[in-house]
């Protein structure tokens, strides 16, 4: 296929910390990866318009064990440490200047520099997988996990009052409901509401993140609503060049 003009002279090439820094503010998770792995950038005029940060990968990842058929299951904790660490490496961020989305080039930045991070496999998680799925477009085989029984059960009490699964995407749409419900309604909403949060635990990060004194309301819903639709996506590539060593 041929480039669009506006991406022709787009060049990708090595990066390192502070081309991720210079886009970091257009992505939407907080907080900057940690063990960058290695760093590739895209430049238009010598300037950055997009940029991927490869990670060191997690220790654990129930997803990965079903991708792999349990390939780095089975050994004592030192040798799988050793043996995800050779073998894997994680994307951590893909962003694209906003100037430049909507052109391919997130599809292109993960394609053309999987291959030169030299590992059997490449992995990645993202919550906005099923909104932009260009980690697919790339190549990699997408895993998705079940929905967790705190969210199934959320999400039914929520439809018993008419809040149906397709609109907790609208947090307006959603209050608006809850304001109108009976009484009666309400109580047994704020109880399942109550429930999903306990089920955090109080060390969790989401609990950490949801002050107790936050009243019912567009604030609170937002933040329930979050958790409530947020399912990462696993994402796995397997270098066709390379074969997974202990």
């Amino acid at each position: 296929m041929r480039r669009c003009s506006v991406t022709r002279d787009i060049e990708i090439v090595r990066g390192d910390v502070k081309d991720y820094h210079r886009l970091s503010v257009f992505h939407y998770r907080r907080g900057g990866p940690a063990a960058f792995a290695g760093v590739y950038s895209m430049k238009k005029s010598n300037v950055t318009v997009g940029v991927i940060v490869y990670t060191m990968p997690s220790m654990g990842c129930e997803l990965r064990n079903i991708a792999t058929g349990g390939m780095f299951e089975g050994l004592d904790r030192k040798s799988r440490l050793k043996m995800i660490n050779r073998n894997i490496r994680c994307i951590s961020r893909v962003i694209i200047e906003p100037r430049f989305r909507g052109l391919g080039l997130a599809k292109r930045l993960v394609a053309e520099t999987m291959p030169l991070m030299n590992v059997p496999v490449i992995e990645a998680m993202a919550v906005m997988g099923n909104v932009h799925p260009f980690f697919e477009r790339a190549g990699m085989k997408a895993y998705r996990g079940p929905v967790p029984a705190r969210c199934a059960q959320l999400t039914e009490a929520l439809s018993l009052v008419g809040i149906e699964e397709d609109e907790l995407i609208e947090p307006r749409c959603v209050q608006a409901k809850l304001d109108s419900l009976t009484d009666e309604e309400v109580d047994f909403i704020e109880a399942q509401v109550q429930q999903f949060l306990a089920s955090y635990g109080r060390s969790s990060a989401v609990r950490r993140h949801f002050r107790e004194d936050i009243p019912a309301g567009l604030k609170r819903t937002r933040f329930i609503l979050s958790k409530l639709t947020a399912r990462p996506v696993y994402y796995i590539w397997f270098n066709p060049q390379m074969k997974v060593t202990l």
